[in-house]
């Protein structure tokens, strides 16, 4: 199993874990979560010489400090592992037991955890002093591509002290920077406000203009944002738009029957507009490369693996009024009306469940 679906399979555990109640303590927590995390990363959690649990690092007059977790390389540790109870508010409080181990080892990254974020730390701001803040989240509960690209970074196959370094200042400003952005989003500051203010109006910037200004500020941000994503989904579906007519092309020869007439039959764009939702739905439960169109005179089939078989539903958009046919378990189709074409997002559980029957395995 490749790194990326090791980590997205032990993410999706977390949700069942905590819904049952069933991490309550540390040590649920470390052996649940954080080992199989670490197991992940490419190292050998029953080797000793490789993961050392509760690795002595004396500090001071305090004797007999340990620590969670330490990983080794040639005898030496690379990476300190400090786990606090899933749930737990990493605050700088716990950060702080890390702080005295890291002070007293040549270890050059030190992770806080409560098994679902993971908090990495170094000493970019002075040698040898755990530095205040993280450099890198990574979130089990937000597992991001670009996030697991950096994660590999500090696997047994990956792992280089250099590289890591060479990008963790560039990491950290982003984050801070990316939450800096959140929070203006949210409440923006006035020293934020006044930066737009002074630039589209010429009047005196009084505490009421000010206060009308931070209504706006807020609804110009949130305008510019939706814009984008509209903007990305519109080129994403004018894409599968695309696919799906040259799909349709190819498909047209094959689906034909011998002595059928094709004229009259018109896929119109509510068609492919239905199509388009039904895919998004079903992504859920099946590969939308499976679930092929087929237009006929009255009505608009999505099949299951190009088989007339396997109807999925019909888009009945020939008449006055829209209509959507599932197939149902006894293989009948149950016909609903649409006001809308979106309308068809209401039944996703239906279409789903059509899906499902035909997967079904066969009983012997």
């Amino acid at each position: 199993m490749d790194f990326i679906d090791q980590i997205r399979e032990l993410a999706a555990r977390i949700p069942k874990l905590r819904q049952g109640d069933l991490i309550k303590t540390e040590e649920g927590t470390k052996n649940a979560l954080i080992m199989p995390f670490i197991a992940a990363l490419g190292y050998n959690v029953f080797d000793p010489t490789e993961v050392t649990p509760e690795l002595v690092a004396d500090v001071g007059v305090k004797k007999g400090e340990k620590v969670d977790y330490a990983i080794l390389k040639d005898g030496k540790p690379i990476m300190l592992f400090e786990c606090k109870c899933c749930g737990v508010d990493l605050s700088r409080n716990h950060a702080s037991q890390l702080y005295r181990y890291f002070s007293v080892t040549k270890v050059r990254f030190g992770i806080l955890t409560d098994g679902v974020i993971y908090q990495f730390y170094t000493d970019m701001d002075e040698p040898n002093k755990l530095d205040q803040k993280p450099f890198f989240v990574f979130d089990m509960n937000d597992v991001k591509d670009r996030d697991i690209e950096e994660l590999k970074k500090f696997s047994k196959a990956a792992f280089d002290v250099n590289r890591i370094l060479s990008s963790a200042s560039e990491l950290r400003y982003k984050g801070e920077i990316k939450q800096i952005v959140a929070e203006q989003f949210s409440e923006p500051t006035e020293e934020f406000v006044r930066f737009f203010a002074a630039k589209v109006y010429s009047g005196r910037l009084t505490q009421s203009v000010m206060s009308e200004f931070t209504d706006i500020t807020k609804q110009a941000l949130r305008l510019y944002v939706s814009e984008q994503i509209e903007n990305r989904f519109k080129s994403a579906l004018q894409q599968e738009t695309e696919a799906i007519l040259a799909e349709q092309k190819q498909l047209s020869k094959a689906t034909e029957q011998p002595g059928e007439d094709d004229n009259g039959i018109v896929t119109t764009e509510d068609e492919l507009e239905g199509h388009r939702i039904v895919r998004a739905i079903l992504r859920e439960v099946v590969d939308v490369k499976r679930v092929i169109p087929r237009d006929a005179k009255s009505y608009y089939a999505i099949l299951l693996d190009d088989n007339n078989r396997k109807t999925i539903c019909r888009l009945r958009f020939n008449t006055s009024k829209k209509q959507l046919g599932i197939m149902n378990e006894q293989k009948l189709e149950e016909v609903f009306p649409l006001e809308t074409i979106d309308d068809i997002y209401k039944y996703a559980d239906k279409l789903k469940a059509a899906v499902v029957l035909y997967n079904k395995p066969v009983e012997v």
